[in-house]
Protein backbone atom coordinates (compact mmCIF):
# COMPACT_ATOMS: atom_id res chain seq x y z
CA UNK A 1 0.00 0.00 0.00
CA UNK A 2 1.49 3.27 -0.94
CA UNK A 3 1.01 6.74 0.48
CA UNK A 4 1.37 9.26 -2.74
CA UNK A 5 2.53 12.73 -0.96
CA UNK A 6 0.69 15.01 -3.65
CA UNK A 7 2.69 19.06 -4.87
CA UNK A 8 -0.04 20.76 -7.05
CA UNK A 9 2.19 23.13 -9.88
CA UNK A 10 0.47 26.46 -10.41
CA UNK A 11 2.97 28.94 -11.37
CA UNK A 12 5.66 27.40 -10.37
CA UNK A 13 4.54 26.95 -6.59
CA UNK A 14 3.09 23.94 -4.70
CA UNK A 15 -0.14 24.72 -3.93
CA UNK A 16 -3.85 23.21 -3.92
CA UNK A 17 -7.31 23.64 -5.22
CA UNK A 18 -10.71 23.26 -3.33
CA UNK A 19 -13.02 21.34 -5.71
CA UNK A 20 -10.89 21.80 -8.82
CA UNK A 21 -11.56 25.13 -9.08
CA UNK A 22 -8.22 27.33 -9.99
CA UNK A 23 -9.56 30.82 -8.55
CA UNK A 24 -9.51 28.63 -4.99
CA UNK A 25 -5.56 27.90 -4.96
CA UNK A 26 -3.98 28.12 -1.41
CA UNK A 27 0.07 28.15 -1.78
CA UNK A 28 1.84 25.65 0.57
CA UNK A 29 5.64 26.37 -0.39
CA UNK A 30 6.91 28.69 -2.74
CA UNK A 31 9.55 26.21 -3.84
CA UNK A 32 8.15 22.81 -4.75
CA UNK A 33 11.71 21.17 -4.70
CA UNK A 34 11.84 22.01 -1.40
CA UNK A 35 8.57 20.08 -0.62
CA UNK A 36 9.52 17.26 -2.32
CA UNK A 37 12.85 16.99 0.18
CA UNK A 38 10.57 17.55 3.08
CA UNK A 39 8.30 14.82 1.55
CA UNK A 40 11.07 12.44 1.06
CA UNK A 41 13.08 12.76 4.32
CA UNK A 42 9.60 11.80 6.36
CA UNK A 43 9.76 8.49 4.37
CA UNK A 44 7.25 8.54 1.65
CA UNK A 45 9.04 6.60 -1.28
CA UNK A 46 6.57 7.68 -4.03
CA UNK A 47 6.02 11.64 -5.11
CA UNK A 48 2.42 12.29 -7.26
CA UNK A 49 3.48 15.47 -9.55
CA UNK A 50 0.31 17.39 -11.25
CA UNK A 51 0.95 20.49 -13.51
CA UNK A 52 -2.28 22.33 -13.07
CA UNK A 53 -1.75 24.41 -15.43
CA UNK A 54 -0.53 21.98 -17.97
CA UNK A 55 -3.65 20.48 -17.19
CA UNK A 56 -6.07 23.24 -18.46
CA UNK A 57 -2.77 24.73 -21.64
CA UNK A 58 -2.82 21.30 -22.57
CA UNK A 59 0.67 21.19 -22.65
CA UNK A 60 3.34 21.54 -20.27
CA UNK A 61 3.56 24.83 -18.25
CA UNK A 62 5.57 23.92 -14.91
CA UNK A 63 8.07 21.97 -16.45
CA UNK A 64 11.08 23.74 -14.51
CA UNK A 65 9.74 22.96 -11.08
CA UNK A 66 9.32 19.47 -11.99
CA UNK A 67 12.96 19.38 -13.10
CA UNK A 68 13.79 20.84 -10.35
CA UNK A 69 11.97 18.05 -8.01
CA UNK A 70 13.10 15.77 -10.04
CA UNK A 71 16.91 16.69 -9.38
CA UNK A 72 16.03 17.09 -5.59
CA UNK A 73 14.55 13.53 -4.54
CA UNK A 74 16.05 10.10 -5.55
CA UNK A 75 12.39 8.76 -5.12
CA UNK A 76 10.11 7.85 -7.98
CA UNK A 77 8.57 10.85 -9.65
CA UNK A 78 4.60 10.15 -11.20
CA UNK A 79 3.25 13.20 -13.20
CA UNK A 80 0.19 13.97 -14.86
CA UNK A 81 -1.48 17.55 -16.32
CA UNK A 82 -0.86 18.60 -20.17
CA UNK A 83 1.01 15.15 -21.35
CA UNK A 84 -1.37 15.05 -24.74
CA UNK A 85 1.18 13.51 -27.18
CA UNK A 86 4.45 10.44 -27.26
CA UNK A 87 6.73 13.24 -27.84
CA UNK A 88 5.71 14.74 -24.54
CA UNK A 89 5.68 11.27 -22.67
CA UNK A 90 9.16 9.86 -24.03
CA UNK A 91 10.46 13.52 -23.06
CA UNK A 92 9.84 13.24 -19.51
CA UNK A 93 10.32 9.58 -19.03
CA UNK A 94 13.93 10.57 -20.74
CA UNK A 95 13.88 13.21 -17.52
CA UNK A 96 14.03 10.43 -15.03
CA UNK A 97 9.94 10.42 -14.59
CA UNK A 98 8.99 7.07 -13.29
CA UNK A 99 5.48 7.44 -14.31
CA UNK A 100 3.64 9.49 -16.85
CA UNK A 101 0.04 9.96 -16.15
CA UNK A 102 -2.43 10.68 -19.05
CA UNK A 103 -5.69 12.15 -18.52
CA UNK A 104 -7.48 13.61 -20.95
CA UNK A 105 -5.96 11.94 -23.84
CA UNK A 106 -7.04 9.15 -22.49
CA UNK A 107 -10.76 9.67 -23.05
CA UNK A 108 -9.67 11.46 -26.46
CA UNK A 109 -7.65 8.98 -27.66
CA UNK A 110 -7.50 5.54 -25.55
CA UNK A 111 -5.43 4.53 -28.63
CA UNK A 112 -2.60 6.84 -27.97
CA UNK A 113 -3.01 5.53 -24.25
CA UNK A 114 -2.33 2.05 -25.30
CA UNK A 115 0.55 2.46 -28.37
CA UNK A 116 2.49 4.38 -25.24
CA UNK A 117 1.73 1.89 -22.79
CA UNK A 118 3.05 -0.55 -24.80
CA UNK A 119 6.43 1.36 -26.11
CA UNK A 120 6.93 2.16 -22.30
CA UNK A 121 5.96 -0.86 -20.19
CA UNK A 122 4.74 -0.02 -16.73
CA UNK A 123 5.42 4.18 -17.27
CA UNK A 124 1.75 4.91 -18.06
CA UNK A 125 -0.62 4.95 -15.99
CA UNK A 126 -4.58 6.68 -16.80
CA UNK A 127 -5.63 9.49 -14.33
CA UNK A 128 -9.82 9.36 -14.57
CA UNK A 129 -10.99 12.38 -12.85
CA UNK A 130 -14.98 12.19 -12.37
CA UNK A 131 -17.41 14.71 -11.06
CA UNK A 132 -20.60 13.18 -10.09
CA UNK A 133 -19.54 9.78 -11.06
CA UNK A 134 -19.06 11.25 -14.51
CA UNK A 135 -15.20 11.44 -16.37
CA UNK A 136 -13.93 15.11 -15.95
CA UNK A 137 -11.39 16.57 -18.52
CA UNK A 138 -9.38 19.45 -19.66
CA UNK A 139 -8.70 20.23 -15.82
CA UNK A 140 -12.03 19.50 -14.81
CA UNK A 141 -13.36 22.20 -17.03
CA UNK A 142 -15.10 19.82 -18.91
CA UNK A 143 -17.71 16.76 -17.51
CA UNK A 144 -17.99 14.31 -20.34
CA UNK A 145 -21.08 11.61 -20.03
CA UNK A 146 -18.88 8.43 -19.64
CA UNK A 147 -18.93 6.17 -16.78
CA UNK A 148 -15.52 6.26 -14.70
CA UNK A 149 -15.79 2.07 -14.41
CA UNK A 150 -16.71 2.53 -18.31
CA UNK A 151 -13.46 4.53 -19.32
CA UNK A 152 -11.03 2.18 -16.90
CA UNK A 153 -12.61 -1.16 -18.68
CA UNK A 154 -11.29 0.38 -22.24
CA UNK A 155 -7.74 0.19 -20.82
CA UNK A 156 -7.81 -3.96 -19.82
CA UNK A 157 -4.92 -5.61 -21.37
CA UNK A 158 -3.52 -2.33 -22.65
CA UNK A 159 -0.28 -2.57 -19.86
CA UNK A 160 -1.60 0.28 -18.65
CA UNK A 161 0.40 0.10 -15.00
CA UNK A 162 -2.38 1.91 -13.14
CA UNK A 163 -5.25 3.82 -12.44
CA UNK A 164 -5.23 7.16 -10.59
CA UNK A 165 -8.88 7.40 -9.92
CA UNK A 166 -9.98 11.61 -8.58
CA UNK A 167 -13.43 12.57 -7.03
CA UNK A 168 -13.74 15.78 -7.89
CA UNK A 169 -16.29 16.58 -5.36
CA UNK A 170 -13.92 15.99 -2.43
CA UNK A 171 -10.74 17.05 -4.07
CA UNK A 172 -9.10 19.74 -1.58
CA UNK A 173 -11.86 19.80 0.73
CA UNK A 174 -11.35 17.15 3.47
CA UNK A 175 -14.26 15.36 3.21
CA UNK A 176 -13.19 11.73 2.88
CA UNK A 177 -12.43 9.36 0.00
CA UNK A 178 -15.17 8.08 -2.43
CA UNK A 179 -14.35 4.46 -0.38
CA UNK A 180 -17.54 3.16 -2.32
CA UNK A 181 -16.66 4.60 -6.17
CA UNK A 182 -13.22 3.72 -5.35
CA UNK A 183 -13.59 0.29 -4.64
CA UNK A 184 -16.31 -0.37 -6.95
CA UNK A 185 -13.77 0.70 -9.51
CA UNK A 186 -11.05 -1.27 -8.45
CA UNK A 187 -12.72 -4.63 -8.26
CA UNK A 188 -14.45 -4.00 -11.88
CA UNK A 189 -10.86 -3.79 -13.31
CA UNK A 190 -7.36 -6.08 -13.33
CA UNK A 191 -5.38 -2.80 -13.33
CA UNK A 192 -4.25 -1.48 -10.47
CA UNK A 193 -6.15 1.56 -8.79
CA UNK A 194 -5.00 4.51 -6.46
CA UNK A 195 -7.34 6.78 -4.65
CA UNK A 196 -7.32 10.32 -5.13
CA UNK A 197 -9.55 13.40 -3.51
CA UNK A 198 -10.82 13.76 0.22
CA UNK A 199 -7.96 11.96 2.07
CA UNK A 200 -8.60 13.51 5.14
CA UNK A 201 -7.14 12.12 8.43
CA UNK A 202 -5.88 9.90 9.96
CA UNK A 203 -9.43 7.70 10.17
CA UNK A 204 -8.69 7.46 5.92
CA UNK A 205 -4.91 5.64 6.60
CA UNK A 206 -7.00 3.31 8.98
CA UNK A 207 -9.04 2.46 6.79
CA UNK A 208 -6.58 1.76 3.92
CA UNK A 209 -5.09 -0.34 6.08
CA UNK A 210 -8.13 -2.85 6.42
CA UNK A 211 -8.45 -6.61 4.39
CA UNK A 212 -10.81 -4.87 2.22
CA UNK A 213 -8.89 -1.78 1.11
CA UNK A 214 -5.83 -4.00 -0.18
CA UNK A 215 -7.40 -4.24 -4.05
CA UNK A 216 -5.65 -0.63 -4.18
CA UNK A 217 -2.21 0.09 -4.85
CA UNK A 218 -2.31 2.72 -2.81
CA UNK A 219 -3.65 6.41 -2.21
CA UNK A 220 -2.82 10.42 -2.93
CA UNK A 221 -2.79 12.91 -0.16
CA UNK A 222 -2.16 16.63 -0.08
CA UNK A 223 -4.36 19.13 1.72
CA UNK A 224 -4.32 16.69 4.62
CA UNK A 225 -0.30 16.11 4.87
CA UNK A 226 0.35 20.16 4.32
CA UNK A 227 -2.15 20.72 6.84
CA UNK A 228 -1.44 18.52 9.43
CA UNK A 229 -4.21 16.36 9.66
CA UNK A 230 -2.06 13.14 8.81
CA UNK A 231 1.36 12.17 10.99
CA UNK A 232 3.80 11.80 8.23
CA UNK A 233 5.54 8.71 10.54
CA UNK A 234 1.85 7.15 11.61
CA UNK A 235 0.60 6.89 8.98
CA UNK A 236 3.52 5.43 7.18
CA UNK A 237 4.11 2.70 10.20
CA UNK A 238 0.42 2.00 9.72
CA UNK A 239 0.07 1.51 6.22
CA UNK A 240 2.98 -0.81 6.28
CA UNK A 241 1.42 -2.87 9.70
CA UNK A 242 3.94 -1.61 11.97
CA UNK A 243 2.97 -0.01 15.62
CA UNK A 244 4.30 3.83 15.11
Amino acid sequence: MILFPAIDLKGGEAVRLKLGDMAQATVFNTDPAAQARIFESQGFQYLHVVDLDGAFAGESRNGAAVERILAAVKMPVQLGGGIRTLAHIEGWLQKGLSRVILGTVALRDPELVKTAARQFPGKVAVGIDARGGKVAVEGWAETSELDVIEMARRFEGAGVAAIIYTDIDRDGVLAGINWAGTLALARAVTIPVIASGGLASMDDIERLSRPECQILEGAISGRALYDGRIDPAKALALLRGVAA
